[in-house]
C-alpha cells in the first residue's frame, strides 16, 4: 500500500489516541492527512512512546527530545539504517549511514562543494531556469506546481550544476530516485536496483572522463585512510547526493506552493517586502519541512526522560514535530516573519546534518523571489484534492494551483 493520504486541507482530527500510544506506524496512509494534528496530539498526550507496530519502535515528537537523540550519535546510531523498518533493497547512503568518526572523513569529502562560497556561481544559472520555467506556465493561469515547477528545478539544477550528469538521462533518474523514496511502492525494489545501475554506470563514465573539478571528482580520487574507497562507497555518496538534491527541495516548493493557496497573504505580505524572503524562508521551512522523520538505533540501554530505552531499540525521531513545539517556538503554527529566533531543524541536527542545506536555501531563495514577483492570486484549482506522500519525507504528490495570468520574459 502506498504511504499517501487524502488532501492536506482535511478538517479531520488526529488518530485515535490508542493508535498514536502504541500502534504508530509512519507507513500508514491513513496517517498522511492528519499528519501535524497526530504530532500535535502526540506532543502533548504522549511525547515519547513504543509503538508495537514493525517489530517495535519508539517514537519521539518534542523538540529538546529529538535534538538531544540527534546529537547523541553514540547513543543512537545511524549506521543501522535510518527506516523502519530497515530496507534491505539498497547500498548504504554515505555519510548519513555511518557514524563518527568514519562519517566525518566521508562528509569532509563532500563539504567543500557545498559551502556559499563554492555554490556562489550557481545563483544565476538557477534563476534563468526559474525563469525558463514559470515562462511555461505563466500565460495559462493555471498549471500543476509539482510536475511544472518544484520536481524540474532542484533536479535540473543539480543534475547539471552539482553532478554533470547528461541531462538526457534526468527524467530517468528523477522518477528512479522519488520511487525509491516511497515505501512499500510496489515499484520501489526495482527502482532501488535501477538507480543502483545507473550511478554504477554514470560513475564508470566518469572514471574516463576528463575532470571537471566538481564533488564526482573529489569522490572518485578520495581516499579513507590509506585506501581508495571502494565502489559500494563511491555509489553510495552518489546515491545519497541525488537523493537528497532531488527529492527533499521538491517537496519543500511543493509545501510552500500549498501553504501560499490556503494563506494568499502570505505571498501578499512577501510581494510588499521581497527582502524578507530570506528569513521567510527559514519560517516556511520550520512550518512545512519535507524532511519529516529519521530513524536511529540505541547502541546500549539508556533513559530518556523516564523512558527505558534497551540496547538494540529502534527510535524514530520527528523533525517536523519537533519545529511547532510550543516549548521552543512561540505561536508554533503561525507564520511570523518576526518571529525572536528560528533554530528550526527542518535540515536535521548533530552529525548528519543535511550537506546540501546551502544549496537548498539558495535554490528555495530564488525560486520564491521569482515566483513572488510574477505569479498572483494563488489558489487551489477548483475541485483539487491534495494528496501526500509522507513516511520519511513529505510532499504533495500533485498541486493544481490557478493564478493571474502573466507575460513570458525570456524572450521566446
Amino acid at each position: 500500500m502506498d504511504a499517501t493520504a487524502s488532501t492536506a486541507s482535511s478538517t479531520a482530527g488526529p488518530m485515535p489516541d490508542d493508535w498514536c500510544r502504541t500502534g504508530f506506524d509512519h507507513l500508514s496512509p491513513d496517517l498522511a492527512a492528519v499528519l501535524p494534528e497526530t504530532l500535535a496530539h502526540m506532543r502533548g498526550s504522549c511525547p515519547i512512546t513504543h509503538s508495537d507496530a514493525h517489530g517495535g519502535f519508539w517514537v519521539i515528537t518534542r523538540y529538546a527530545d529529538v535534538l538531544r537523540t540527534a546529537q547523541d550519535w553514540a547513543t543512537f546510531s545511524s549506521a543501522h539504517g535510518l527506516g523502519i523498518p530497515p530496507s534491505t533493497t539498497h547500498l548504504r547512503n554515505i555519510p548519513v549511514e555511518v557514524d563518527p568518526p568514519e562519517q566525518r572523513v566521508y562528509k569532509r569529502l563532500i563539504n567543500t562543494h557545498f559551502t556559499p562560497k563554492a555554490i556562489a556561481s550557481w545563483e544565476q544559472p538557477t534563476r534563468d531556469l526559474v525563469t525558463r520555467l514559470i515562462d511555461e506556465f505563466i500565460e495559462n493561469g493555471r498549471c500543476e506546481f509539482m510536475d511544472a515547477f518544484a520536481r524540474p528545478l532542484p533536479s535540473l539544477t543539480f543534475f547539471d550544476l552539482a553532478l554533470s550528469a547528461p541531462a538526457e538521462d534526468l527524467d530517468k533518474v528523477a522518477y528512479l530516485a522519488s520511487k525509491s523514496s516511497i515505501p512499500n511502492d510496489p515499484e520501489g525494489p526495482a527502482c532501488w536496483a535501477g538507480l543502483a545501475a545507473w550511478i554504477t554506470d554514470f560513475v564508470r563514465h566518469r572514471r574516463d572522463a576528463p575532470p571537471r573539478g566538481d564533488v564526482v571528482d573529489a569522490v572518485l580520487r578520495a581516499e579513507f585512510g590509506d585506501r581508495p574507497l571502494t565502489e559500494p562507497e563511491v555509489i553510495g555518496i552518489v546515491q545519497l547526493l541525488i537523493l537528497g538534491g532531488l527529492e527533499t527541495t521538491a517537496g519543500a516548493l511543493g509545501l510552500m506552493m500549498h501553504r501560499f493557496s490556503q494563506h494568499p497573504e502570505i505571498p501578499a505580505q512577501l510581494r510588499r517586502q521581497p527582502e524578507r524572503i530570506p528569513v521567510a524562508a527559514e519560517e516556511l521551512l520550520r512550518l512545512d519541512s519535507p524532511f519529516i522523520a529519521i530513524a536511529r538505533t540505541a547502541t546500549r540501554d539508556t533513559e530518556l526522560d523516564g523512558h527505558q530505552i534497551k540496547e538494540g531499540d529502534k527510535v524514530l525521531i520527528y523533525w517536523a514535530s519537533a519545529n511547532h513545539d510550543g516549548a521552543q517556538f512561540s505561536n508554533p503554527d503561525e507564520f511570523d516573519l518576526e518571529r525572536a529566533g528560528n533554530p528550526h531543524i527542518a535540515f536535521g541536527a548533530g552529525p548528519h546534518r543535511c550537506i546540501g542545506s546551502n544549496v537548498a536555501r539558495q535554490t528555495i531563495r530564488i525560486a520564491l523571489e521569482e515566483l513572488i514577483r510574477r505569479v498572483e492570486d494563488i489558489r487551489p484549482a477548483d475541485g483539487a484534492q491534495i494528496h501526500f506522500h509522507s513516511t520519511l519525507t513529505r510532499a504533495p504528490l500533485d498541486l493544481p494551483i490557478t493564478f493571474t495570468p502573466g507575460p513570458r520574459i525570456s524572450g521566446a
